[in-house]
């Protein structure tokens, strides 16, 4: 049979109390029981009961994490600085997924609610009233790459808009007047700002130029898309800029197919600085956008708020991102047309 605490309670010759207040770290138990009872639960070999800890201090040793997808590389970027912090922390992690759905993120807010001691939100969905509406007073959350500013949680993002502004200068400065851009999910906060920022650097870097945008939805799938568009055009651009690094990956393989040759025929960036974006061929002219750093600063907050929910005051930081220049991008040849 297992062993349980009134047993070491029982060989240590102590109360079920402090044998509690032993394994809990409690100050008042003596230094001489505090040895006794630890010796005894070596004996014995007791393992405690996490759901008995957590009713004593009312604390799980969990936090959740909703993101609005689970695949892709930027998302196991994300989910790896969290659990890094989270483990530096003795903190276990749940993570769950909305796929972009509103109703899927309620429920999987109002899931996590009591068995978590505190949450991360990434979601397309998130505004004052949802938070409102799906999480609890006490439940301390921080907010990553959301719409919602200001209010009584933490936030981090990523500088979407300066790190797209950044992307479209350096194809400038190469020489290139006809930039396209692969635009993310329409609702998507990273894609809206990203796009914002394209515009803003056309404006003030290219006044008068045309903006040239195509949909795509952050997939490799869309970037293929896209970049067979692009192969279509009567008048082709002299660069692409992916909105993320997939969709730049998937553009690649469409001008590759189409035997246009990257960077002499045509520039190619993305955004994200994934870990495969070094190691396509060519190597990917990226915005880095500091994704891990990203998770392990939310997480790092949220532990904090946690253990000392008084002393904490929200605060909402952006992350600067960096232009990472590898051999996707070079001056353009000369003006392009449709033939090969």
């Amino acid at each position: 049979m297992a062993v349980t605490i009134k047993d070491v309670a029982r060989v240590a010759g102590v109360s079920v109390a402090t044998v509690s207040r032993t394994l809990n770290g409690h100050s008042n138990v003596t230094e001489h029981t505090r040895s006794l009872v630890l010796g005894v639960v070596e004996q014995l070999r007791f393992v405690p009961s996490s759901a008995a800890q957590s009713m004593i201090t009312r604390r799980t040793h969990t936090v959740g994490a909703l993101l609005p997808d689970l695949h892709g590389e930027y998302f196991s970027e994300l989910i790896r600085g969290i659990d890094l912090a989270a483990r530096a922390r003795g903190l276990h992690l749940l993570v769950s997924s909305s796929h972009g759905d509103a109703a899927e993120a309620a429920a999987a807010l109002r899931a996590m609610n009591g068995r978590v001691d505190g949450l991360l939100v990434m979601s397309p969905h998130v505004n004052a009233d949802f938070l409102w509406g799906n999480i609890s007073d006490d439940l301390p959350a921080v907010l990553m790459n959301t719409r919602v500013a200001g209010g009584k949680h933490s936030s981090f993002a990523v500088d979407n808009h300066g790190g797209a502004y950044a992307m479209v200068r350096h194809l400038v400065e190469r020489g290139h007047r006809d930039i396209a851009f692969v635009a993310g999910p329409e609702s998507n906060f990273e894609a809206h700002e990203r796009l914002l920022g394209y515009r803003a650097a056309l404006a003030d870097l290219l006044p008068g130029s045309s903006e040239h945008v195509l949909q795509g939805d952050f997939t490799q799938e869309s970037g293929f898309r896209a970049g067979s568009q692009v192969v279509a055009l009567t008048q082709r651009p002299s660069a692409v800029f992916a909105s993320n690094d997939m969709m730049a990956i998937g553009c690649l393989s469409a001008l590759n197919e189409a035997g246009l040759q990257v960077p002499h025929d045509i520039s190619l960036a993305g955004f994200d600085d994934v870990p495969v974006s070094r190691y396509v061929n060519p190597s990917l002219t990226t915005v880095r956008a500091r994704i891990t750093e990203l998770g392990g600063l939310a997480l790092e907050r949220l532990a904090s708020t946690i253990e000392e929910p008084d002393r904490i005051t929200p605060s909402h930081q952006t992350l600067r991102a960096d232009l990472i220049v590898r051999q996707s991008t070079a001056t353009p040849a000369a003006p392009r047309g449709n033939s090969s």
